[in-house]
């Protein structure tokens, strides 16, 4: 049970991937790769401040915002200087490779003998209940938080602007901002992934974040699978199978491993899980 316990666990803290990934990708239209860079930023940066006992409350809001100007430089890139922005978040991830590990000063960070969010509040005495209750209620203020935004006129521009940029010019909105904007805070997202995930695994890396983005992306492409079947136009319902699919996805990796497949070949098989769900709501018999 813990093995699966341990799972749903992942996919909560991998929530902020998935609405980061929602955000760029079903909102804006934007295949940002900035993802894997600023994960690890958040991760390195949460690391660090631990390592130097710095307080837990001064931690998330440099994580936050470390992550935004991440996402900001990918946004700049791409709107005022017209680069593709598949090309300019491949830009900007390359350059973060570069500032986690001059962070870092090596290329992993043990966090032992520290402190954590999850030491830090002892609501319930069961260590691994005490954990998957903080991260319930943290994921839950975070899609709070996102779903009371994208429901505001500020959202519905957001919105607007990745259905028709051409008609919300028109009408004033300034679209090369609002991308700007939702760049960076997908990848402020994506970095309190990285924070909570480095608390919870008890290091940070400077190779945890490769490949990361296929965990949001499959996680998404779950939650627009159901969406397009239930026929869904709820921001908050759709908002909550985001989150749903990136447990879903995590479950799915513990079982492949539980049945016995070869850890070696997990990074396979989450290729072809992504691929299959890709694939299935296009399939005509």
């Amino acid at each position: 049970m813990d093995f699966y316990l341990t799972a749903l666990l992942q996919g909560l803290c991998f929530s902020g991937i998935a609405l980061g990934i929602y955000i760029s990708m079903k909102i804006f239209n934007i295949p940002d790769i900035t993802t894997d860079g600023s994960y690890t930023l958040g991760g390195a940066i949460t690391a660090i401040m631990l390592i130097k006992h710095l307080p837990g409350y001064l931690i998330l809001p440099v994580v936050i915002l470390a992550g935004g100007v991440a996402g900001a430089l990918t946004g700049i890139i791409h709107t005022k200087l017209k680069v593709n922005p598949l090309l300019a978040g491949i830009l900007v991830m390359t350059a973060l490779y570069s500032v986690n590990l001059t962070l870092m000063g090596r290329s992993d960070l043990p966090l032992i003998n520290t402190s954590s969010l999850f030491t830090l509040l002892n609501i319930l005495s069961n260590p691994n209940q005490n954990t998957l209750l903080i991260i319930v209620i943290f994921v839950l203020i975070i899609t709070l938080l996102i779903g009371y935004l994208l429901k505001t006129d500020f959202g519905i521009a957001m919105r607007a602007t990745g259905n028709s940029e051409s008609m919300i010019r028109a009408l004033g909105v300034n679209t090369d901002r609002m991308k700007i904007i939702g760049l960076a805070l997908a990848n402020a997202l994506t970095a309190v992934s990285g924070y909570l995930i480095t608390q919870f695994e008890g290091f940070a890396d400077i190779s945890m974040g490769i490949g990361i983005v296929i965990v949001g992306l499959g996680s998404v492409i779950i939650a627009e699978t159901l969406i397009i079947w239930l026929n869904i136009t709820s921001v908050w319902l759709s908002l909550s199978l985001v989150l749903g699919g990136a447990i879903i996805f995590q479950m799915v990796l513990a079982i492949t491993l539980n049945i016995g497949v070869d850890a070696n070949l997990l990074k396979l098989v989450t290729a072809i899980f992504v691929l299959l769900i890709v694939s299935l709501p296009r399939l005509k018999y």
